[in-house]
């Protein structure tokens, strides 16, 4: 989910210089580049009012229908870092096809699934390819502001999702509902028109590495379901992954990096309110409900304007954030976060859960934005985008992170 800022002053990531040549051709407009990936967002938070529908489809109860969210934000967390590597080595034309096929071919999947598990391989698969198009779109992207861009229309399609995810459920089906974010294939005729190709990067990939995160990040999800085993598996991923580290310092996880205390700040600080956003997300429907005798459209209605609002004062802070700096960012981030958080737990009135709900939208979406580009000026040119595809993957796991507790907390 870029550019790396250098004493206030933006400058293009190694992303967008390796993946592409825009710089020379003409930079991709960058309405393009928000519609190939910001529909991930509106497919990742359509199920939030339709979970019940979903489960009664698929003849399971509404808990265990979270896992289609679960799965949607493991292949995402997982996928990006690892299609951003993919982008690095083979090309933009390699991801592009790939990204389309996924997408296109889980939402046929999540068409035609008659149980879970069918409809939960659809769900990967849709992410995976949405993971692809994503790692694109931020390498592309150039400057702050681009990217700015880019993190907003997360935030508006996801404002619109669980609205349009109702919508779309009531009027013809909650299969519908879930292939809304095959809408940005649409913009990969064009993508691959503007942008140019760039030779790939030489050296061999590190695939022990990257399966170690990869389990390492699953043990981590599954922390809020099977906490024991999950704890366990991700103890021993993690020092093997530690070991291998050790053994391979430019590897997929450089040494460097896990170094750096702007990096692990910026991942940390980006994976902490990802989790708030995306628990909230799924909880204040259902807080509205109970507390304040909210009807769905009223709540859809009620959080998609909310989120709207958020989205828009998100592309501010992060259009600001060079001029305003990391130390005034940080603290924005946190104490709005902070404040999300508590007013969440506390308020019983409708209108100030919906604010919880903004406030927590407008510190994910600007972490992403903001905090991309801390993480992506904390290591050489050469490992910027792998820094990028890190930081997007502790990011991606708070979306994970977020139906997990909000089960825990209120659907379960």
């Amino acid at each position: 989910m870029s550019t790396a800022t250098v004493v206030g002053k933006a400058v293009p990531s190694a992303a967008a210089t390796e993946a592409t040549a825009p710089a020379r051709s003409g930079r991709v407009p960058i309405g393009w580049l928000a519609l190939l990936a910001a529909p991930v967002a509106a497919g990742a938070n359509a199920p939030v009012l339709i979970l019940p529908d979903m489960a009664r489809s698929l003849g399971v109860p509404t808990a265990t229908a979270t896992w289609l969210v679960t799965a949607f934000a493991w292949a995402m967390a997982a996928g990006t870092p690892l299609l951003a590597g993919l982008l690095r080595r083979r090309g933009l034309a390699t991801v592009l096809r790939l990204s389309t096929a996924l997408v296109l071919g889980g939402t046929a999947l999540v068409a035609a699934a008659p149980w879970l598990p069918v409809a939960l391989v659809g769900r990967a698969a849709q992410s995976l390819g949405g993971a692809g198009l994503v790692a694109i779109a931020m390498s592309l992207a150039g400057d702050a502001r681009r990217m700015g861009v880019i993190s907003s229309g997360f935030g508006v399609l996801g404002a619109a999702g669980p609205l349009l995810g109702a919508t779309l459920t009531d009027a013809v089906s909650w299969r519908l509902a879930l292939a809304v974010s095959s809408v940005a294939v649409l913009a990969v005729p064009a993508v691959a028109r503007y942008a140019r190709q760039a030779p790939p990067a030489q050296g061999r990939f590190d695939a022990r590495g990257a399966a170690l995160l990869i389990t390492l990040a699953t043990s981590l999800i599954l922390l809020p379901t099977t906490p024991l085993p999950a704890l366990a598996a991700a103890l021993v991923s993690a020092l093997l992954l530690a070991l291998h580290i050790r053994r391979r310092p430019e590897g997929f996880v450089p040494a460097r990096l896990l170094r750096s205390p702007l990096f692990v700040i910026s991942a940390v600080l980006g994976a902490t309110l990802s989790t708030s956003y995306f628990t909230l997300l799924f909880t204040v429907p259902s807080l509205l409900q109970d507390r304040a005798g909210w009807s769905k459209g009223a709540i859809g209605t009620g959080q998609m304007v909310t989120l709207l609002v958020a989205s828009a004062a998100s592309w501010l802070l992060a259009a600001a954030s060079a001029r305003i700096g990391r130390t005034a960012v940080r603290a924005v981030l946190i104490s709005v976060g902070t404040a999300a958080v508590v007013t969440a737990a506390l308020a019983t009135s409708g209108p100030l859960l919906l604010l919880a709900a903004g406030a927590a939208a407008f510190t994910a979406t600007g972490a992403n934005a903001t905090l991309s580009v801390h993480a992506s000026s904390a290591t050489t040119e050469a490992q910027r985008p792998t820094a990028i595809g890190l930081f997007a993957l502790s990011y991606q796991l708070g979306g994970a992170f977020g139906p997990g507790l909000a089960t825990l907390l209120v659907l379960g």
